[in-house]
Formats: structure tokens, sequence, C-alpha cells
């Protein structure tokens, strides 16, 4: 019968030998993965990569900024974003986030504001899409875009065209009487735009730079009231 003292002394694994298994099973590891990753044969190509089709493609028409546009062979995973960028050529919607959290992608789609980017333009089949380009232009600017100029509601301007189409959007909603998470009273015909009611409505557009003092008073001049 072993005693405790030779049974301790022939568990015990020196440091040396712990480090060693270490290295062997690290460099195990590494060959077993370079060898499930390496093709089978000649010209084989990954399952995966065999089984990649070609992009589904549409034919998308609808009204931007009050002209019929149509977009042949669109890929259908194309958002609405992209397909304004990209496809129609109108920058001056901004790509942000592209996750749907800065709001500097807004434009106005049948009246009602939404997240360009998290939106595809398949979707949006004979409806009308209003842009920054299509509230103004530079010699004859909407009642938003000078009031955003006369109380500076932009330092570097990025989020801007969002800011824009948000407002113009939420001041309709006000009017249309449709009531927020601070609106005070539920069963009144309209709502003022307090300065309350306006940050509550625009708290989906962030401005880095931090203008939202003169945003909410760009927005009270347009609606007729001082915030």
């Amino acid at each position: 019968m072993l005693r405790a003292s030779n049974l301790r002394e022939h568990d015990m694994t020196s440091p040396g030998d712990l480090e060693l298994n270490r290295r062997d099973l690290m460099v195990a590891a590494a060959a077993t993965a370079a060898v499930a990753s390496a093709p089978s044969g000649a010209g084989a190509q990954p399952a995966a990569a065999a089984a990649v089709r070609a992009p589904s493609k549409a034919t998308v028409s609808m009204m931007v900024n009050g002209e019929a546009r149509r977009l042949v062979d669109l890929d259908t995973r194309t958002t609405l974003l992209d397909a304004l960028r990209e496809s129609l050529q109108m920058p001056g919607t901004k790509k942000g986030c592209d996750h749907g959290q800065c709001g500097a992608c807004t434009v106005i789609v049948d009246g009602r504001r939404i997240n360009s980017c998290l939106s595809l333009a398949v979707m949006h089949e004979g409806e009308s899409v209003t842009t920054i380009e299509g509230l103004g232009t530079p010699d004859n600017l909407h009642a938003m875009q000078a009031a955003f100029v006369k109380h500076d509601g932009y330092q570097c301007g990025y989020c801007t065209p969002g800011q824009i189409c948000s407002a113009v959007a939420v001041l309709d909603e006000i009017k249309a009487g449709v009531p927020s998470h601070v609106t005070a009273d539920l069963t009144a015909a309209s709502y003022d735009p307090t300065a309350d009611e306006i940050r509550e409505r625009m708290s989906g557009n962030i401005c880095r730079c931090g203008a939202y003092s003169n945003i909410v008073d760009a927005m009270s001049e347009v609606a007729g009231r001082r915030a």
C-alpha cells in the first residue's frame, strides 16, 4: 500500500510539465483548425460559398420630391437611404449611425417621418418621399430651413437635413392633434407646441454639436409662438 506521502508525490506535476501540456494542446488545436478549413481538393470551394446565389432584384417606382422616379434592377436588400443617396444621387439625406438611433437619415414618406436607414426601398412602391432637397432651394427656402438659419439651429450641419425633415413632420403632427408622451390634455382639439412638446417629439434626432435650444427656437417661430 502506498503511503499518503508517496501518493502526493506521484500525483504532483511540476510547473514545467503543465507548461509543456498547454503548449502541446494549443499546437494541436491550431493544426486541427487548419486541416478543417483547408479545401478538400483542387478547385474545391467551401459549401457556403458554393451556395451563394445572385441577389434578388426588383423595379421600384415612387414619387421623390414631387417627381416620378423609377429604380430598375434594384437589389431588394437596398435601404431607402442608400437608394436615395446612391441610386438617385440625392446626398442631402445623411447616413449617420445606420442603426436608426441618430435620426440623421430622417425623410418624410406620405406625410410620416421615418428613419430611411431602417426601411427597404421596395417597401415604398408607389409612395411619396420628401427629402431635404424637396423642401426648399437656396433661393426659395422652406420656412423651417429659414428659421434654422436665423436661429443658428446647426453647427457642423451633418444632422441638419434630418432635423429639418423631422421638425416639419412634428409641426404637422401637432396641427393634426396627434399627442405625445408629454401632452397634458389628450382630449384637446389641438396642442400648443411648447418647448417640452418639441423636445419630446424631436428626441429621436441627435445633434452631437448640441444646438438643441436653437432648434427649439426655430421650430417655435415656425409654429407661431415663442417657447
